[in-house]
């Protein structure tokens, strides 16, 4: 079995350490409005300076398509991060070339420095080995814990990694630990809830887990795809019916390797999407003409509450309904699961974007066993794809 090379197979004092951060914060008017990314990248940051390592930290913001753009500087993190560590950060206004090696040379001690955003040199997205070596010059050590960037075969990701003694930091280490028991070997029986808006963007996510799951739950917009495979009228709802053909092998795939597609057997439905919309709930038989399907209904949340009390693993990525726009946030209501974490022991591991703002509308974000930061390194993990940033720290 290959070994994953962590922060604890290197001595890093008195060395300088490159970590790879996803510190890609959304911001408003020049601030950080959601720090969470930096909150959880800290952890390594302030591991390494305790063991005395100089910390030069390099991240990305956006896409500038290779040129400077203000707005995506990382000047305003480096503020924000200042914060988080409670030390200073020294902001350099570039990420390769002599200029940023003297600012590295003036730094004081036990400041930690901030390079500006990588994307703005072509060479980074181009997985260029000139830029990453431009990088590879300043740092002794490279530490990979951009988990949410690992499916990018970027200079900062991959490349470098080559160039340096290169290793796992702190987030990228539970988020690869977390992953593995929840689809490498983990405890059975284990079901996977997926929502979200299409299946043709989840095509790969789906046929992998038939593979794995004991159970498959689907909701959200794809549901209805499902529901309509299966000869169910959605009336108005999201549906894209020409992907039938590709719902039913699936459903085919899943009956053939033993895992049991579940869909909603009711639904919350109105006559747009609107807040505080008119809407009534009725069984997936019975959905009108005109109607939309926006949400799960309460039958549905009771049963599939009722069966996840059996499982040992839960993997869940999408949201269930129209989270967003209240009524139809309630199907979508993770508090099951999180009782089930707390009480009964559940492993229960979420991650996508949409994910993370259904968890933190239903207030439940805290109380699952693990929550990935990653969008697209998420999906393609439970693809079962190889990432070339996770796959270049083993030995």
């Amino acid at each position: 079995m290959r070994k994953f090379k962590t922060i604890d197979d290197l001595d890093v004092s008195g060395k300088r350490v490159l970590v790879r951060c996803d510190l890609n914060a959304p911001m408003k008017d020049g601030r950080i409005t959601d720090n969470t990314r930096l909150v959880r990248a800290a952890p390594t940051m302030k591991e390494l300076i305790d063991k005395d390592a100089t910390v030069i930290v390099i991240s990305h913001m956006g896409r500038p398509q290779g040129t400077f753009v203000e707005s995506m500087s990382l000047r305003p993190v480096a503020e924000e991060l200042s914060k988080v560590l409670d030390r200073p950060v020294t902001f350099i206004e570039d990420c390769v070339g002599a200029k940023v090696e003297f600012a590295l040379s003036c730094m004081p001690k036990g400041n930690v420095a901030l390079l500006e955003n990588l994307r703005f040199h072509p060479g980074e997205e181009m997985n260029a080995a000139g830029f990453a070596g431009g990088l590879a010059a300043f740092g002794d050590i490279y530490v990979g814990d951009a988990f949410s960037c690992a499916h990018r075969s970027h200079a900062s990701i991959e490349t470098i990694a080559r160039l340096l003694p290169s290793v796992a930091g702190r987030l990228m280490q539970s988020e690869v630990s977390a992953l593995a028991k929840a689809l490498g070997n983990p405890q059975r029986p284990v079901a996977a809830l997926v929502g979200g808006s299409k299946i043709s963007t989840k095509l790969g996510v789906l046929e992998n887990l038939t593979g794995k799951m004991n159970l498959l739950f689907l909701g959200g917009g794809m549901a209805n795809t499902f529901l309509h495979a299966k000869g169910f009228n959605v009336g108005k709802s999201l549906c894209e019916r020409d992907m039938a053909d590709a719902a039913r092998a699936i459903m085919e795939s899943a009956e053939d390797k033993g895992c049991e597609i579940m869909l909603p057997k009711d639904a919350v439905t109105a006559p747009e999407l609107i807040a505080g919309a008119e809407c009534e709930t009725t069984p997936v038989e019975d959905v009108a003409g005109d109607a939309m399907i926006l949400d799960v209904g309460p039958a549905t949340v009771g049963e599939l509450s009722m069966r996840l009390s059996r499982f040992k693993t839960v993997v869940w990525n999408g949201p269930l309904g129209a989270f967003e726009t209240p009524p139809f946030d309630a199907g979508t209501n993770a508090r099951a699961v999180a009782r089930m974490t707390a009480n009964d022991g559940l492993n229960s591991i979420a991650g996508g974007g949409d994910t993370l703002a259904a968890l933190a509308n239903a207030g439940a974000s805290g109380s699952m066993s693990y929550v990935s930061t990653a969008g697209g390194a998420f999906l393609q993990w439970l693809e079962g794809k190889e990432l070339p940033g996770v796959a270049v720290l083993y030995e």
